[in-house]
């Protein structure tokens, strides 16, 4: 059975896509950290990180960073943390969230955002995607 994450690529559940490519999507997480947290995930579902072939976990690690360079221009914030923790989609899905503290690359506090701001970040990051 698919994945929510396959679902999403494959259009059967919306999602506030950022960017795409041939081999893998990134999209808004709609329980967020912080604003602009974006999941980075493989089209090819795998469910382990150190499972995936060599060349689709450094093509995700390309992917995962030119993302984050994009956050960067949309977001105000110290850094952009990653984390690949996996446990409760089994999909590969890197997380990448803007970070201003400690507390917000926790998982422990999330930011609440209207469809409408979802949208409009969605498509800030999305033009800064290069």
């Amino acid at each position: 059975m698919a994945s929510i994450f396959t679902k999403i690529i494959n259009g059967e559940i919306p999602s506030y896509k950022v960017a795409e490519s041939e081999d893998f999507f990134a999209f808004l997480d709609i329980n967020p950290n912080s604003k602009g947290h974006t999941l980075c995930i493989p089209k090819k579902e795998v469910n382990k990180i150190f499972d995936l072939d060599e060349e689709t976990y450094m093509g995700l690690m390309v992917f995962s960073r030119r993302v984050a360079k994009a956050l960067e221009k949309t977001i105000s914030c110290e850094r952009i943390g990653m984390s690949v923790i996996g446990l409760e989609v089994p999909h590969v899905h890197v997380h990448l969230i803007p970070l201003n503290t400690m507390e917000d690359a926790r998982f422990t506090s999330k930011e609440k955002l209207s469809k409408e701001e979802f949208l409009k970040l969605a498509t800030t990051i999305a033009s800064n995607f290069v």
